[in-house]
């Protein structure tokens, strides 16, 4: 079984990191439950200026390796890897910050965990040659059975993989009124998450 995991606000707790860092650069007081939008300039209404700035903090390595994991997080990947899934997380950051994510993964007993960074929201200028910065025709060579993602904006990348279960990690900007297909399921915590991948392998046999 080939399982996909997005990193940011799925096995950490991202918004909750930038909701405090808008409010010490900008005085932007946005609280974690009040996040409506996965875009954070609109979130927290900055300007072009500010908004880069809030990434270019939020990106650094002593800020990334402070996220709060997501409670259950690790321990679930794991219990997969055990079971002879791999597991591979697919993260939209730059790939500058692969080293410190790649750290921070290690730190929460994450070592047999691949990781991989795909300019999913258009940041990137230009693509790294490298094993670990996926350009977009060598992931969509990549097959998985099941996914673990949060934001709306990256849904479009399961779209080559009609079969593919997704487990959407319930966060405030994510509460459209309908999910986008019945393969897509709202989860609530990592527990959930892996009961509902339980249930379903359970299923298939």
């Amino acid at each position: 079984m080939n399982i996909y995991v997005d990193f940011d606000d799925c096995l950490c707790e991202t918004a909750r990191f930038f909701s405090g860092l808008a409010a010490d650069l900008f005085g932007k007081d946005v609280p974690y439950g009040k996040m409506q939008f996965f875009n954070l300039q609109k979130t927290f209404d900055l300007t072009d200026e500010q908004y880069e700035l809030l990434l270019v903090k939020g990106h650094e390595p002593d800020a990334l390796l402070s996220f709060d994991e997501t409670p259950g997080a690790s321990m679930v990947l794991n219990e997969w890897v055990s079971r002879g899934h791999q597991v591979s997380v697919i993260t939209g950051r730059p790939y500058s910050s692969y080293e410190p994510s790649r750290t921070w993964l290690d730190r929460h007993g994450l070592q047999n965990v691949r990781l991989f960074c795909l300019d999913k929201y258009g940041r990137e200028s230009f693509i790294k040659d490298d094993a670990y910065s996926l350009k977009l025709e060598d992931y969509l060579k990549m097959k998985f059975d099941y996914a673990v993602e949060d934001s709306p904006a990256a849904f479009r990348f399961f779209d080559h993989l009609p079969e593919l279960k997704v487990m959407v990690f319930d966060r405030p900007w994510n509460r459209m009124p309908e999910l986008p297909g019945s393969n897509y399921r709202r989860c609530y915590s990592w527990d959930d998450i892996r009961q509902m991948v339980r249930c379903m392998e359970s299923a298939q046999k």
